[in-house]
């Protein structure tokens, strides 16, 4: 067990990949080099798929862009809600970044979520739209009134919510990224050929994307909340 204690600490352990020589050295750490592989990627696809658009005749490739544009936007726009319906590109951007973040796990890459760091970053800038649109949507006094429906005397546990949410948006997250590897783990230890590749798969593709819905899923279900769905 003590072996395992060892090895889990040490994948856990956020490694610095290169240093930027300025303010005394920045250390750049492989979540974060990994994170601009999965930016690279989805900017990469993007230029990919929207270049020539036409609006005669499209091409394959644009009628393949416009399915998957609609879908996600469809998708979002329904979690969302008609008055939220403005954060559905966010919402897709955010969806497409955990998931492939998590899916990058299957070529031996540790996936940046496994940082806490990471999810960290995410809640907090996915809290700071929810009160955005909550502002937009209210205005700043129809915002600071909302802490007191409905009733006043809930006005604590109001104020206390906007620093659970992003809380439990980021431990939701990093634990059950977290709770996967520590079970690969375990597999590996008791039955180390066959089973550890098949739970790999699930873990890596099903979890990985189920975490990415219920990440959006619940940032969206803030906004639609805030707005005054």
């Amino acid at each position: 067990m003590q072996k395992l204690a060892e090895e889990l600490l040490n994948e856990l352990k956020v490694k610095t990949v290169f240093t930027i020589p300025i303010f005394g050295g920045i250390g750049i750490s492989e979540s974060v080099v990994i994170s601009w592989a999965v930016m690279v990627l989805l900017i990469a696809a993007a230029f990919y798929l929207g270049s020539n658009l036409k609006v005669r005749n499209p091409g394959r490739r644009q009628l393949l862009s416009e399915l998957i544009v609609s879908r996600l936007d469809s998708f979002t726009g329904e979690m969302l809600g008609e008055k939220g319906r403005e954060y559905r590109s966010y919402m897709a951007v955010v969806l497409l970044y955990i998931g492939l973040a998590n899916l990058i796990g299957i070529f031996g890459v540790k996936p940046p979520t496994k940082d806490l760091n990471v999810p960290i970053a995410l809640s907090l800038m996915s809290i700071f739209l929810v009160e955005f649109a909550g502002i937009r949507a209210l205005g700043a006094g129809g915002w600071l009134k909302s802490f007191t429906k409905p009733v006043a005397i809930v006005t604590p546990i109001n104020i206390l919510e906007l620093f659970i949410r992003p809380l439990s948006l980021c431990m939701r997250l990093f634990g059950n990224v977290l709770g996967a590897f520590v079970i690969m783990e375990l597999v590996k230890l008791v039955v180390p050929v066959g089973l550890p590749a098949v739970l790999s798969l699930y873990f890596d593709i099903f979890d990985g994307l189920i975490q990415a819905y219920v990440f959006v899923f619940l940032t969206s279900l803030y906004i639609k909340e805030e707005v005054g769905e």
